[in-house]
């Protein structure tokens, strides 16, 4: 039996503002199998993005254990996380987080030249992610060139060029339209059924959530299952 791909267990999170303790997550207890597909929901102010951050190891937990692939997260320093993010973890956000004056091909690339892989191999890499999502036309565009759902297409390719053990998208659907939204989930529920890539959605919409084969709430910062 295989292990989970992400294991959280007792994980609490609180900031401090203007001289005030606010509990961000409490107690968060969460596997993630792999090949699962997860959507995590919740009103705004309920910690979806301070749990996001946790789980894309651009934060740590004030206590508890985050174990992603094997690897505990508390244990590791800032170049450690880096390292581990640009190897374990793919990234889909509502805004794209495209560079405005670079490329689709050169975007793609990004993730590639931290990793330290040589120009050739990494163009070609980022050429096949492109192909793979029907935007082998689009290489050269700019940002500003593309519509949104080729912007967030471009996004989805750089978050898969290197090959992650996980997805992470946030809001992926909250800067299209309502056919262009159809259109990205059903490119992430092919990555998941056909491809069996694990993903772990953030979304505050149920129609979205819905193609999550598991669903859960974040509300108070504690994590229930969605009824």
């Amino acid at each position: 039996m295989t292990a989970p791909l992400l294991q959280i267990h007792g994980l609490h999170k609180a900031y401090v503002l203007d001289g005030v303790t606010i509990q961000a997550l409490r107690d968060i207890d969460l596997n993630v199998e792999p090949g699962e597909f997860v959507a995590i929901m919740g009103p705004s102010g309920s910690g979806k993005s301070t749990l996001m951050h946790i789980l894309g190891c651009l934060d740590v937990p004030d206590t508890g254990s985050y174990q992603l692939n094997g690897q505990d997260i508390t244990r590791m320093d800032g170049n450690q996380l880096a390292a581990l993010r640009n190897r374990e973890i793919g990234f889909v956000f509502q805004n794209f987080n495209l560079l405005p004056r670079t490329s689709a091909l050169e975007n793609v690339e990004t993730p590639l030249i931290y990793a330290g892989i040589g120009k050739a191999e990494r163009r070609q890499k980022a050429r096949a992610a492109l192909e793979r999502m029907a935007l082998g036309e689009r290489l050269y565009h700019l940002p500003n060139q593309l519509s949104g759902g080729q912007a967030q297409r471009v996004a989805i390719a750089r978050a898969l060029v290197t090959h992650p053990s996980l997805l992470l998208a946030d809001e992926p659907t909250g800067n299209v339209d309502t056919a262009t939204s159809a259109e990205i989930m059903a490119l992430l529920d092919a990555l998941n059924r056909q491809e069996g890539l694990t993903i772990v959605l953030i979304t505050h919409e149920q129609e979205v959530a819905g193609h999550a084969r598991r669903r859960l709430l974040l509300r108070d910062g504690r994590l229930e299952l969605q009824t």
